[in-house]
């Protein structure tokens, strides 16, 4: 496995902050190898509904914001861990985790969000 750590880092960054702000058809083109393998339930499998998808969600929430908290890479795996704000200011803490190709591409992608509660047991942020 030949892996480029820093640079699957920048790309997942890239990628996904592209796919975010609106345009997911660019991050695809950039970062996504032949095939995409999708685990989120709520899109669909392949690089189309991930595309339907993003540009849904920009269309539908354009003053969402996020923020990359961490970024960590192992193998052929590259993490990212966000604060997003959605309309309302619901705040949300998510894992974004990336399986790259050996020619450094975007092919599979699982994610886990939680919504960041008002309240707490004890005085720790989430991040």
């Amino acid at each position: 496995m030949n892996q480029n750590l820093k640079q699957n880092k920048q790309n997942a960054v890239a990628f996904y902050k592209m796919a975010y702000e609106g345009n997911p058809q660019k991050a695809v083109d950039l970062y996504v190898g032949a095939q995409y393998i999708q685990h989120n339930p709520l899109v669909g499998d392949g690089i189309q509904p991930f595309i339907d998808y993003f540009e849904r969600m920009a269309a539908e929430y354009p003053n969402k914001s996020i923020e990359f908290v961490r970024v960590i890479a192992e193998g052929d795996l590259t993490a990212l861990y966000t604060h997003q704000i959605w309309p309302d200011n619901i705040e949300y803490v998510t894992m974004d985790f990336f399986r790259f190709d050996n020619k450094g591409k975007i092919i599979e992608h699982w994610d886990a969000m939680q919504e960041i509660p008002k309240t707490s047991a004890h005085k720790n942020t989430m991040y």
